[in-house]
């Protein structure tokens, strides 16, 4: 894109004439996914290496290839080659289901009008001028610019629901030249050019201008974000539209609203980096050691060269430096395996499958929606659980986004709404019957509306009269004061007659452009006064049954600015009214007559309760005044330099001078549970911010009703700021009040224009005054607004690990923000769920947290290498190998990585429904504790074994000693049962599964051994294991030997956990022992027992509870006897009931 405009030939007429140089647009293919098949290999690979336990066993095995070393090199190449595939296959996996969706998407059929016909073809062949055909309720597969739709007006009505959230109507209009080509045969006769801006991410902007050459004249028209289609909207209400694509792809402003998908790395992932690196110092120092005692002791000339090991001339003649090195290469290869490669293939695994548990949990399933929660990022599970700061989208999120028509205040009164009829609130100022009666007859009118006409009220006295006219001028103002459209189908079958009035209002069914103006129409019918529709110029309204015409002469169209709209209309009576609706702030001040103060009253109260409220006024004009509106109106209308702010001026004029009618409020719904889950959140010390676009005093009535803000929260505001001085000097304001005030809680609000400035100059100031703040609530905010405050959080100095919750495509750039983005499938499209890491249905299913153990990993494999490096001070650093090989691969592959998995998967410290503080687990403090226990086990292993049997020459029948490989089989021996125990001393909640992985581990290895040992391989070099295992399990010592050290490696464990618990008690073992002690007493997670029981029973739970092996989850209810019971809360597993008196 070399200029700043692109200019498109529409239907791709190029100019005949040859001096055109037809500029390049990208396709209309939209990808999210990471690898293609080309380079997925290489790419995934370069990902894999760039970890550094991977890029390390590459080295070792590369080195194992290089020279004579004393383990072969499949001991560290097989598990590498494991490694990588899993992971490949996983992410491959994962990738191509993002494919699978792009390709639903590209491969979509469209109508495209060529050479005179409309041609079917797939949505990715679109190019840049094509001309597309619509019909209703299809999403545009492109940007295009609107030319015709069934209408003559060349009018169209979109939602934009999927793009900005935004689940109201809005209206599209076509340049009046090519709305009435309606047919393919009339746009085949086209001949326009369209020059416009580049392609940019802005939704709400759009400069452009269309050249039409019409009998060699031509016609240049402007078009402006009213013309624009953007892709991912649905067309509404209209039969079919016709439309150019101008952006396709990659390049329309949908896409452009993605953030591109970056490698999301868990903190986890980059904590495990950190320990590697500890141990890979552990391992380089061990060698260095080893090395330099090799040395030392052949400086002696009798252990240089025994006479039973001569050297061979080549081995005397080579260098010394050379052999150094070697050696040193050598001893990092034997000593390799304190790195634990399979940590990343277990975490992976635990992500994956972890993965389907959140997809199983029944407490993330919806019923009314049939919805499981989606997975699309297992790489993140173990963050969920570290969540510190979490951003969540309003509308549809915390929202159902559904509006009902509650309370009005009319006149300086207050009614509700109930059953369809308006019933007034508290005592009211002479209430006489009369204006009782009107209110019921209203809505109960059907019934009477043959007998009564507005003239029989006009007999009863003066004020009941006047209370007639306001009211109904105030319904009249409702129904016509808005933007709503009837859905065609159904107005043919209204009559005129009187009776049908009730029937009116279900049958007639409303598309408005905001939810709230649709609610209010609604309600104005329920209470009697329809709104028919509209044709060219005039809106029908029913009243009482009587048709009433008013000519609409002007719009004057809701903005943000002036955060109101209003119609002009003619009455049947002749006269030139003006209705204006909108916020209480935009409208008051421009009131100078009717109930001001009480209304002003009334909408603080409403606004208390959590809704959104709207004013209502009118004006009533001379034909003087309007001719002069009138002229105003169409000079702005028609400007062409600074449209917007001639706009604005003449609304200004109009709009002013009010008689000010009433309020309305409408509520919108809160998605159910959606308190108490913010609630838990922050119990949990997770902050909560909501980023919104909507309007400030919506939002801030949201935020006190689902209790993100509080009654009791000191409030303080940075909104409406101009400038970037005003802007500093109101954040230092914030940030002094916020230390003198001495109010627990602050709760902050922001708009979007004030954000941006804060952000640009003061982000170190901004980010202060939001630490302090417990509730934060940022209003009016743009899509990549959203993603820029997840930054400023994510790279500020604590790194807090942050999550986004959303439901529309205009939250999908903050959900790839985040740490963790979590998609809500939602009334607003699927969007937000596809670019999602995790896609739920409703909100509160937020609250379900996941920790995982790393450290494990470490302590095993320290378990694991340290007596391969004692035993080379027993064996003159000979560099001679302590266990055998096949063990040496298996090590980590088989006989340990099961019990940690299921662990992982499976292990809850405390009954999920009591919500943890934030896990601890990857403290610097627990891993050198585990670091430690790995060295003291290792000792005890190998000095145990050798002060138990080394030494002992009698141990077998024949008087035959123990060899090196049946003691290093011991060592291993005890090394597998006590790191398996060791898992199990650590898990507090027993499932089935556990003991099976458990208990089955150990079985395996005894297994594995007898079979390996009990066989002459014939494809082995060596048959250094012939009978080993065999010979050693048959003499007693050995066994002795065995049961011993396990219980001396687990017994100061053991001790130390019971002095621990119940003297220093976490906060978990504090949860787990209030728990255990409730009512119930159990034992095993299987089973609950009755109070009454035996003495034996006791003691067993006393030591249960000492072990802290007792189950939480059926601590919080009471059982009776015929309950069916669930043996835990993930029923999946153990689907079968437990009928209590079996326990």
């Amino acid at each position: 894109h070399q200029s700043d405009t692109r200019t498109i030939y529409v239907a791709n007429r190029f100019p005949q004439n040859g001096l055109y140089t037809p500029q390049k647009f990208i396709d209309n293919r939209i990808i999210s996914s990471k690898y293609t098949v080309w380079n997925f290999v290489p790419k995934n690979l370069f990902e894999q290496f760039r970890r550094v336990a991977n890029f390390y066993f590459l080295i070792i095995f590369l080195v194992q290839l290089m020279i004579d070393t004393p383990t072969s090199p499949i001991t560290s190449g097989l598990p590498l080659f494991f490694v990588i595939t899993v992971t490949a296959i996983k992410q491959g996996y994962e990738d191509w289901l993002r494919h699978s969706s792009d390709n639903e998407v590209n491969g979509a059929p469209v109508y495209v009008v060529r050479s005179g016909g409309l041609v079917k073809t797939r949505s990715k062949n679109i190019r840049v001028g094509d001309i597309v055909r619509i019909a209703k309720d299809e999403i545009f597969p492109a940007d295009l610019v609107l030319l015709s739709s069934d209408r003559l007006d060349g009018s169209c009505h979109v939602t934009t629901a999927s793009l900005d959230g935004e689940t109201n109507l809005k209206t599209h209009l076509a340049v009046p030249e090519t709305a009435l080509l309606q047919t393919v045969a009339n746009l085949d006769t086209l001949v326009a050019v369209i020059e416009c801006q580049q392609p940019e991410a802005d939704l709400y902007r759009f400069m452009g201008r269309m050249i039409i050459t019409q009998q060699m004249e031509e016609i240049v028209r402007p078009l402006g974000p009213e013309s624009l289609l953007l892709r991912g909207a649905r067309l509404k209400n209209t039969k079919e539209i016709f439309g150019v694509a101008i952006y396709t792809g990659m390049e329309t402003k949908m896409a452009l609203n993605y953030k591109s998908k970056s490698q999301k790395r868990s903190a986890v992932e980059k904590s495990m980096n950190t320990f590697l690196i500890i141990y890979l110092v552990i391992l380089i120092s061990e060698a260095v050691i080893s090395t330099i005692l090799k040395y030392t002791w052949q400086t002696e000339e009798k252990w240089d060269e025994p006479w039973y090991n001569q050297k061979t001339e080549h081995q005397r003649n080579s260098s010394k430096i050379l052999r150094f090195i070697s050696d040193f290469l050598a001893f990092l290869v034997l000593y390799n395996f304190i790195i634990p490669i399979s940590l990343y293939v277990t975490v992976e695994m635990q992500k994956f499958l972890g993965s389907f548990f959140i997809g199983w949990d029944l407490d993330l399933y919806h019923e009314e929606s049939d919805q499981k929660a989606q997975v699309n990022t297992s790489d993140l599970n173990e963050e969920l659980g570290q969540v510190e700061y979490m951003f969540t989208d309003k509308t549809g999120t915390l929202t159902e986004n559904e509006m009902q028509f509650r309370e009005c205040s009319i006149n300086g009164m207050k009614y509700q709404e109930i059953n369809g009829r308006l019933v007034p609130e508290g005592p009211t100022p002479d209430s006489s019957e009369g204006n009782l009666s009107y209110l019921s007859s209203l809505s109960h009118l059907n019934n009477l509306s043959h007998l009564t006409t507005s003239s029989s009220f006009r007999s009863s006295p003066e004020n009941e009269t006047e209370l007639i006219k306001e009211h109904d001028l105030f319904f009249k103002a409702v129904s016509l004061c808005h933007t709503v459209q009837i859905s065609n189908v159904q107005t043919d079958c209204i009559g005129d007659g009187p009776w049908q009035s009730n029937l009116a209002p279900s049958q007639l069914e409303y598309y408005a452009s905001s939810p709230d103006e649709k609610a209010l129409v609604e309600a104005a019918a329920r209470i009697g006064i329809v709104f028919i529709g509209n044709s060219e110029e005039t809106m029908e309204v029913k009243t009482l049954g009587k048709l009433e015409r008013y000519k609409l002469l002007h719009i004057l169209e809701f903005d943000s600015d002036r955060r109101r709209m209003s119609v002009i209309v003619q009455a049947p009576s002749g006269e030139k009214l003006l209705f204006a609706k909108g916020a209480e702030s935009s409208i008051l001040p421009k009131c100078i007559g009717g109930e001001i103060e009480k209304t002003r009253i009334h909408v603080d109260e409403f606004a208390l309760k959590g809704l959104r409220t709207l004013c209502i006024a009118y004006r009533k004009f001379t034909s003087k005044e309007y001719e002069e509106v009138d002229k105003r109106i169409f000079e702005a209308r028609t400007a062409l330099q600074q449209r917007e702010e001639k706009l604005a001026d003449v609304f200004q004029f109009i709009e002013k001078d009010l008689i000010l009618l009433g309020a309305t409020a409408v509520e919108d719904r809160l998605q159910d549970k959606v308190r108490e889950t913010i609630e838990a959140l922050r119990m949990a010390g997770i902050k909560v911010w909501v980023l919104t676009g909507d309007k400030h005093e919506t939002a801030v009535s949201v935020s006190l009703s689902c209790g993100h803000f509080h009654r009791t929260m000191n409030i303080l505001e940075l909104i409406n700021q101009k400038s970037d001085s005003e802007c500093a000097e109101q954040l230092r304001q914030l940030a002094r009040r916020i230390t003198e005030d001495h109010v627990i809680q602050h709760g902050l609000v922001v708009d979007g224009t004030s954000l941006s400035l804060a952000l640009r100059e003061h982000e170190k100031l901004f980010m202060e005054v939001c630490r302090n703040c417990s509730a934060v609530l940022c209003c009016r905010m743009a899509p990549l607004q959203k993603a820029k405050v997840i930054r400023l959080i994510k790279i500020s100095p604590e790194k807090p690990i942050t999550l986004a919750v959303g439901d529309g495509a205009n939250d999908v750039s903050m959900i790839q923000e985040a740490h963790v983005g979590i998609g809500i499938m939602g009334k607003e499209g699927r969007q937000a769920a596809r670019n999602s890491d995790y896609a739920i249905a409703r909100f509160k299913f937020l609250s379900k947290l996941i920790a995982t153990l790393v450290q494990y990993f470490f302590y095993k494999n320290v378990c694991f290498i340290t007596p391969q490096f004692l035993y080379q001070f027993y064996c003159l650093f000979s560099q001679q190998t302590l266990y055998d090989g096949v063990y040496l691969t298996l090590y980590n592959i088989c006989f340990t990585s099961l019990p940690i998995l299921i662990y992982s998967l499976l292990e809850q410290h405390v009954d999920p429904h009591v919500l943890q503080n934030k896990p601890t687990l990857y403290r610097i403090k627990t891993f050198l504790y585990w670091t430690i226990l790995g060295f003291s086990h290792a000792f005890i292993f190998f000095f145990g074994s050798y002060l138990l049997i080394g030494k002992d020459t009698s141990l077998l029948g024949n008087g035959q000693m123990f060899g090196n490989w049946t003691f290093g089989t011991l060592v291993f021996t005890v090394m597998v049962i006590t790191v398996t125990v060791k898992m199990a001393l650590e898990t507090h909640f027993w499932t089935w599964i556990n003991h099976l992985v458990t208990w089955g581990s150990i079985i395996f290895y005894f297994v594995f051994s007898l079979f390996y040992g009990g066989i002459l391989w014939p494809f082995l070099g060596s048959q250094n294991m012939y009978f080993v295992f065999i010979q050693l399990l048959s003499s007693g010592s050995a066994w002795f030997a065995i049961i011993l050290m396990v219980v001396t490696c687990l017994f100061l464990d053991i001790v130390k956990k019971v002095f621990d618990r119940h003297l220093y008690p976490t906060s978990t073992e504090k949860a787990q022992l209030t728990e255990t002690n409730a009512g119930i007493k159990c034992l095993d997670s299987m089973c609950c027992f009755p109070e009454g029981e035996a003495a034996c029973t006791s003691v067993g739970r006393m030591l249960e509870r000492v072990i802290g092996r007792c189950s939480p989850t059926h601590i919080s209810r009471s059982w009776s006897a015929s309950d069916p019971f669930y043996t835990n809360d993930r029923s999946i597993l153990t689907l079968s009931t437990m009928d209590s008196s079996t326990c």
